[in-house]
Parts: structure tokens; C-alpha cells; sequence
């Protein structure tokens, strides 16, 4: 039988660097703590419906109050062994897709360990790679990964919008709507030509030919 594709969003707290923001839960969504997120649920309270991960990146009072959750939520709790393949994000995301959910929203995912955000990002392709779409959230920024196809922005978005290339090359990179254009241009992995474009009031529009890009807003500071 053909799994059904869930109309909410997948929310996943992870471990990184996070600033607490409002984080709009709806009945539909279903939200995931990978490891120490569980920590920030609580910041912006929010219940999650599962938790994941090997405890590695928690003291012990944690711990101790991760543990006591399991006792009492067994069917709500994923133990991963500390030695494995899956980061403890990937790992949610895994459920997540199982449970039949193609929207996820990813918090705490960037900061920290250089190697953790790469990761994160990482997780993004394999999202796409399996007809999903993910997004890491931030106070300051959203990550994204798009894959020969377009992706719209509202005018009333101010910041800043940069694109990267994550194969040797993207072929027919378009942006519109922004202060510097680009018209079926090559982007590759060499040469960071798609950084800092600026958002100018109008619908803003980044669509790639071939190839996959990753797509960085970086919200406009607040005066």
C-alpha cells in the first residue's frame, strides 16, 4: 500500500547553536527532539511527540530527565547507539519521512562545530533526494536545497539572498526580483558567485535548469 503523504510539517529540535524564536505548531504537525533539542523545546514550549538520539550531547541532569521521559513514553522514545552512521538529526528525519511527512522545518541545526552544520546541510539534500523538502531555521537565517526546479520568495522579505552550487556545477541558474540578476548562468562549486544578492521589494524568484543549489537567506537585522 502506498504510503500517505502527511499535509503538516515535520519540526525537529537538534543540538546546535539556538536562539529561541516563535515556533508556530499547528494539530497536524508532528515535532521531533534529536538529542539535546529536547533542551529547547521546553525554551519555547514546545511538546515534542518523539524523542532521538544517543544522549551524547546532554549532562547529566538531562539525562537523568531524558531517561525518566523514556520510562514514562516508551512508544515516544528512539535510543540510538553512540557508535552509527545516522547523525542523531538524520535519524529523526527518518521517522519523519516514514510517518509520511515531506515539509520539515529544522531548528538548532547550524552552529557550534563546523562539521555539524555541514552535516545539517547534508541532511538537506538527502530530503530532496527523497522527494521532501527541508529547512534550516534560525533567528538570523533559512537554509534550503533546491534541485531543477524554482523556488518564490514574498516581496515583503528584506536581507539578504546567496545560492552555492553543491555539485561540480548548476546549469541554468535564473534570479529575478533581487538588486543583481542572473540569466541562465553556470554557478559552480569554485567560485562563489551567487553570494550576498540583495532583496528589493519585489517577488523574488531563484530557479536552476540542472543541478542542485543551496539557497541562503539571511534576515535583514532588525533596527
Amino acid at each position: 500500500m502506498e504510503q500517505q503523504v502527511k499535509t503538516g510539517k515535520c519540526i525537529i529540535m537538534a543540538a546546535g547553536d539556538f536562539t529561541p524564536v516563535e515556533i508556530d505548531v499547528k494539530d497536524e504537525d508532528y515535532v521531533i527532539a534529536a538529542d539535546g533539542g529536547f533542551l529547547y523545546c521546553s525554551l519555547v514550549n514546545v511538546l515534542p511527540d518523539m524523542i532521538v538520539g544517543d544522549m551524547d550531547s546532554v549532562d547529566s541532569s538531562v539525562k537523568a530527565e531524558l531517561l525518566q521521559w523514556k520510562e514514562e513514553n516508551p512508544d515516544r522514545f528512539v535510543l540510538l547507539p553512540t557508535i552509527k552512521d545516522d547523525t542523531d538529526t538524520l535519524a529523526a528525519i527518518r521517522i519523519g519521512l516514514e510517518k509520511g511527512y515531506r515539509k520539515f522545518h529544522i531548528y538548532g541545526a547550524m552552529g557550534g562545530r563546523l562539521e555539524h552544520s555541514m552535516a545539517n546541510i547534508q541532511c538537506l539534500t538527502y530530503l530532496k533526494e527523497n522527494d521532501a523538502v527541508g529547512y534550516l531555521m534560525d533567528a538570523s537565517c533559512m537554509v534550503t536545497v533546491i534541485k531543477d526546479e524554482a523556488i518564490h520568495f514574498n516581496k515583503n522579505l528584506t536581507g539578504y539572498l546567496s545560492v552555492f552550487s553543491l555539485g561540480d556545477q548548476a546549469v541554468g541558474v535564473n534570479e529575478t526580483g533581487l538588486k543583481y540578476t542572473l540569466d541562465q548562468a553556470t554557478v559552480t562549486n569554485a567560485f562563489p558567485v551567487g553570494i550576498s544578492n540583495e532583496f528589493i521589494g519585489e517577488e523574488a524568484v531563484v530557479s536552476v535548469e540542472k543541478g542542485t543549489l543551496l539557497v541562503i537567506v539571511s534576515w535583514a537585522e532588525e533596527d
